[in-house]
């Protein structure tokens, strides 16, 4: 399984925030020069955070970025079920479109399935808490990339 860009860049971006310190906003700018992800593309990535209540923007001149909730509230597995566009793994498991003959008898889509659904539950298990475990450790990696 391989998520999108679009769903890693969204979890490195709530990395990002989760590794400020409480109450401190940035800026799609600095996310932007820290990983070397284009700013067009980050901005969709924050406003859909936004929506989803992950993130909260501040407009004017102290505005920015920062989280709206707890890193102990943000589950990684949903998060991810939220921004992938698709978790179908083969082609019978999509509603429309399925063109495999074996799909009828086939054994294999139930292993897929019941390997996604181990996947989803292992990731739905840590919270964004959890990955911020070292967080000194990424604010140091994070001030270098701004550099």
């Amino acid at each position: 399984m391989q998520l999108t860009n679009y769903t890693e860049y969204a979890l490195r971006v709530l990395l990002f925030l989760g590794a400020l310190e409480r109450g401190e906003k940035t800026n799609i700018k600095e996310i932007s020069r820290t990983f070397s992800i284009s700013e067009n593309h980050l901005s969709k990535i924050v406003y859909e955070l936004g929506k989803l209540g992950y993130i909260e923007t501040i407009r004017g001149r102290n505005g920015g970025i920062r989280l709206a909730t707890e890193p102990e509230n943000i589950r990684i597995g949903t998060v991810v079920r939220q921004t992938e566009d698709n978790l179908s793994l083969v082609e019978c498991f999509a509603s429309h479109g399925n063109h495999c003959i074996v799909t009828p008898v086939c054994q294999l889509k139930h292993v897929l399935h019941e390997a996604l659904g181990a996947f989803l539950h292992v990731l739905d298990s840590y919270t964004l808490a959890d990955l911020l475990a070292n967080k000194q450790h990424l604010q140091a990696i994070f001030r270098k990339g701004e550099q």
